[in-house]
């Protein structure tokens, strides 16, 4: 194995440490689950992994090192991604209600645009530049130095984006079951404007995101 085992538990055990404390793109997740239900859950939990995914590889290309230098180019990502998630937050507070799923009182089916929603959360996370600095500056502390870079890094940046898109999925499925639980309109709309508040406060949380020193 190219990592040393107990590396390896300690980097599962940081990680999941970290990824206990809901970021902004935790909060999108919730916010989407409480406002579709499962399915945007699940579409959402994708785009979250495979943001992170590329968000290791921009790191390892060496865009993670270029914004923990630069001020400029970090503050710019940082107000892209948090501005994005507050027009979500604001589409989604004044978008109609969707109906619930296949369960529901009606037993009709909620029509989810997923595609939409996974490339919505995959775009949140892609401009988290906190995300990105955050692999140059984390993995490289569980990396042995003396042995081939490449290998380790692939293990830890896939170990971390596995963890990632599980903790995301505990979160929305927890949010999509309160959801469940809701069978009249005015019930619904609360979610959904739940959902909308959980965007955009994601988006005033990235903003207090600072560059690493």
């Amino acid at each position: 194995m190219p990592v040393d085992p107990s590396t390896y538990l300690a980097f599962v055990a940081a990680s999941m440490l970290l990824l206990a404390i809901p970021g902004p793109t935790v909060i999108m997740v919730v916010g989407q689950s409480l406002a579709h239900g499962r399915p945007a859950a699940l579409a959402s939990v994708v785009g979250v992994g495979l943001g992170d995914l590329c968000l290791a590889i921009l790191s390892l290309a060496g865009v993670g090192a270029l914004l923990a230098a630069s001020a400029g180019a970090f503050t710019l990502m940082k107000w892209i991604g948090a501005l994005y998630l507050v027009y979500l937050g604001i589409r989604l507070w004044r978008a109609p209600v969707t109906p619930i799923g296949e369960t529901g009182m009606h037993g009709t089916s909620e029509t989810v645009p997923k595609m939409k929603i996974l490339r919505e959360a995959f775009l949140v996370t892609l401009f988290n530049p906190k995300g990105i600095v955050f692999f140059v500056a984390f993995v490289p502390q569980f990396v042995d130095w003396s042995a081939a870079y490449w290998p380790q890094a692939i293990i830890f940046v896939a170990t971390f984006t596995t963890l990632a898109m599980a903790n995301g999925f505990v979160f929305a499925l927890a949010a999509s079951r309160a959801r469940r639980l809701a069978t009249r309109p005015f019930m619904l709309r609360a979610l959904q404007r739940a959902g909308g508040a959980c965007l955009a406060g994601a988006g005033l949380l990235a903003l207090a995101a600072r560059r690493p020193i």
